[in-house]
């Protein structure tokens, strides 16, 4: 234990009351904004027994909520993962005009509100948006349909891969990359070979938290769905539709639903951030890091 010298004031928490008294304020903040809820939700659940639980899961527009809600991550999230990866490469590993612009654009989303950007479509591809009358000519559907909540999706979603990885890659540098390519290696090749290994654990982070957001995405999704029951409503609109109709126990077990994927997103979030996700690496971290790189004949 490390003593404090004479005259030397002691540090900030050192007092065993305050340690006490802020570990306890903050248990109490976790038990009602985190637990609490977890636990309503649960109880609320089951509030009428595990057959009307069972039951409303399996009613036909909260399946197709459900359904709608993983085909919508199933599309948003290897696109904004495939769009992550590529706007971190262009960042970190080239230099252009504009490259601090593209990092201001890339993290818009997280600076205007999800209903804004949901009405920002709705000038777009809506009948009098800028698009709409040439999409209405050729009979595509945007808006009130699965393209339109796949594309708010993945505007609140964007930049979730992308600030995972560019801090990473600018820590690890291009000294690995040029390397191989010195050797003979292909672009896709070092990529493979070079860049994926480093990155991999911050990717999958990225990817875990973009689809929790997808899964999850409410105010854009409102604006662009149209709140269809049964065809246009992803799960969490669904949730708050049965709430309106005062079918409370119908409502917390379909979001039972996205409390169990929350769950599963923190274990997954805890065990990535174990894995070194989610942090930039040091440099001591990196030094054996020239150990993967693959022998390239020239």
């Amino acid at each position: 234990m490390a003593h404090h010298g004479k005259g030397k004031p002691p540090r900030v928490g050192d007092n065993p009351v305050f340690r006490r008294t802020l570990l306890a304020f903050v248990l109490v903040l976790v038990a009602l904004m985190i637990v609490a809820p977890l636990v309503v939700i649960a109880v609320e659940a089951f509030s009428r027994g595990v057959g009307y639980f069972a039951a409303s899961i399996a009613d036909p527009d909260t399946r197709h909520a459900i359904l709608l809600t993983v085909v919508t991550a199933l599309i948003a999230v290897p696109v904004n993962t495939a769009f992550g990866v590529a706007a971190a490469w262009a960042i970190t590993k080239h230099d252009f005009r504009g490259k601090r612009l593209l990092t201001v654009v890339i993290e818009l989303p997280f600076s205007v509100s999800p209903i804004v950007a949901g009405v920002s479509y709705l000038f777009v591809y809506g009948l009098q948006g800028l698009f709409g009358p040439a999409l209405q000519s050729a009979e595509i559907k945007i808006l009130f349909a699965l393209p339109g909540i796949v594309l708010a999706s993945m505007f609140v979603t964007a930049p979730f891969v992308a600030r995972e990885l560019i801090p990473l890659m600018q820590a690890q540098g291009r000294d690995l990359e040029e390397a191989a390519t010195s050797l003979g290696a292909s672009g896709w090749r070092t990529f493979f070979s070079v860049t994926l290994p480093n990155i991999k654990w911050a990717l999958l982070y990225g990817v875990v938290l973009c689809n929790s957001r997808v899964m999850g995405e409410f105010g854009a999704v409102s604006v662009v769905s149209g709140n269809i029951r049964g065809q246009t409503n992803t799960l969490p609109l669904h949730i708050e539709l049965l709430y309106h109709d005062y079918n409370a126990a119908g409502s917390f077990a379909a979001a039972s639903i996205l409390a169990g994927l929350a769950i599963v997103t923190l274990i997954a979030k805890v065990a990535l951030e174990r894995q070194g996700a989610g942090r930039v690496q040091r440099p001591s971290q990196l030094a054996g890091a020239d150990s993967i790189t693959p022998e390239v004949k020239p």
